[in-house]
């Protein structure tokens, strides 16, 4: 972080001070909100292509963890947590990489955490033993787990919010592909080739999209750019007063407190703050109960359908195509619902809890996906009406989970990163927890009763945002500062 000039007034300055920079409000080339539309889906599409391969790497290894754990002598427990332990390092990854990009800015954080990734996911490659195996697949997830740290963030920056649902909608796009990609290809290459080649393929494909990167992402932090064109005033006038709003935050402060402070904020929010709370623990649960399909699908089609390895990888279609479709359905409707809800309040800025009701229908939705889907596999009906199923659970959780996602970068729109970074931490450890007794519980209860329990689960949780919506304008003016 660049020094902070002493001359830099004290707080109380007023905002008319003509040496205070900041963006102009009625347009400002610099302004990421001001960009071209090109420039902006570029940025938004670079993260979405980084995120499909990121998230593929987390399923990929499905289909062969039978094959991996024979070649490498590991118990059928060692071989899910060389698949589910890439998922508890993108629980603490955000944790720092989120409020490190409200520090550096997203751009250094993206590029740092894109080449991270590459050299573990090569190494996982090369592992001849279960133990560099489980170790490079955890630091290959830290290093993944920036794409769930920096793309809220991101999309932040850029859109406004009124073009919040699409903007999510073409982001999530090729992202949510990648988990169910993953076990297709997954698949593919266990039967045909080596399990070595899931990773070494995802990291071609990494090196590519750094080169892409590099050239297409531009920082989008508005601190950042404000703070860079302050710095080069004073260097091209040679007048030490000009400066921004964030250097005129963090002045006299040394650089372990400001990092301290960052670093601290996610917990922060996760530990004080009612509104990450209860968004965290439905994201939680909705994330945990995916995970317990992707992690337990293709064995429902190799041992109570008899099917090959390969054709059971191709039903994952059924949750991609409904995650899909759920993400794309619920953009333009959220678009829709959000400037009808502006209209009715021409004179004030619209409340994130505007946001909320587009969550109830998916929860709804949702719950009669995983009736149909547990009971249609429990009598071994044919393979259609379960995949059907399981596609309108995928859109049903995805619908409700996108107003959510909306309403926390409405709500904590200074600190995006960091919030979403919380949320993150309690999705990724019901993503690696939940799966670990997912097989028992089949066994116990069938795939019946089972799935009808998740149903039920994720119908409950879907009451729970209604706290928000009476009573989240007060929460969000009583919540304890982060600053």
């Amino acid at each position: 972080m660049a020094p902070v000039p002493a001359s830099i007034p004290a707080p109380t300055q007023k905002v008319e001070d003509p040496y205070l920079v900041a963006f102009d409000p009625s347009f400002d080339v610099d302004n990421p909100k001001d960009w071209p539309s090109g420039r902006k889906w570029a940025v938004t599409d670079v993260l979405s292509a980084t995120g499909f391969n990121r998230i593929m790497v987390s399923t990929i290894m499905a289909p062969a963890l039978s094959t991996i754990a024979h070649e490498l002598h590991m118990s059928s427990t060692e071989a899910v947590m060389a698949l589910s332990i890439y998922l508890l390092a993108t629980a603490f990854g955000p944790l720092v990489i989120g409020p490190l990009s409200e520090v550096y800015g997203r751009k250094t954080i993206l590029h740092a955490s894109n080449v991270w990734f590459l050299v573990w996911n090569i190494v996982c490659g090369f592992a001849k033993t279960k133990e560099v195996l489980v170790a490079a697949r955890f630091l290959a997830g830290f290093g993944a787990s920036s794409i769930y740290a920096l793309a809220g963030g991101v999309l932040g920056d850029v859109w406004r919010p009124e073009q919040r649902g699409r903007s999510l909608g073409m982001y999530m796009l090729i992202p949510l592909l990648g988990a169910a990609v993953g076990p297709i290809i997954g698949g593919f290459m266990a039967f045909r080739t080596t399990w070595r080649w899931m990773f070494w393929s995802t990291s071609i494909f990494q090196a590519v999209m750094i080169a892409v990167s590099f050239t297409a992402f531009h920082e989008t932090y508005a601190p950042t750019i404000l703070t860079r064109r302050a710095a080069k005033l004073r260097k091209d006038t040679g007048d030490q007063r000009y400066y921004s709003e964030h250097e005129r935050k963090i002045v006299d402060r040394s650089l372990i407190s400001i990092l301290g402070q960052a670093l601290t904020r996610p917990i922060r929010l996760l530990a004080f703050h009612p509104v990450v709370q209860i968004t965290g623990v439905i994201s939680a649960i909705s994330y945990g109960i995916l995970y317990i399909v992707l992690a337990t699908f293709a064995s429902l089609w190799t041992k109570q359908y008899q099917q090959s390895v390969e054709i059971s990888g191709l039903h994952y279609i059924a949750v991609a195509l409904g995650e899909v479709a759920g993400m794309q359905i619920g953009a333009p409707i959220m678009d829709r619902y959000y400037r009808r809800m502006q209209a009715r309040h021409p004179d004030g800025e619209l409340a994130p809890e505007h946001r909320i009701p587009l969550s109830f229908p998916g929860a709804f939705i949702a719950a009669i996906g995983f009736i149909i889907y547990g009971w249609t596999a429990q009598y071994g009906v044919h393979w259609i009406a379960v995949d059907v199923g399981i596609f309108i659970a995928s859109f049903g959780m995805q619908f409700a989970g996108m107003a959510l996602q909306a309403y926390t970068m409405d709500t904590y729109s200074d600190h995006t990163s960091s919030a979403l970074a919380a949320t993150q931490f309690l999705r990724s450890m019901t993503a690696f927890l939940f799966p670990l007794f997912a097989p028992d519980m089949y066994n116990v209860m069938g795939y019946g009763w089972g799935n009808t329990a998740i149903g039920l689960l994720r119908l409950i949780c879907g009451f729970a945002p209604l706290a928000l919506w009476f009573w989240g304008a007060k929460l969000r003016k009583r919540i304890q500062s982060t600053e």
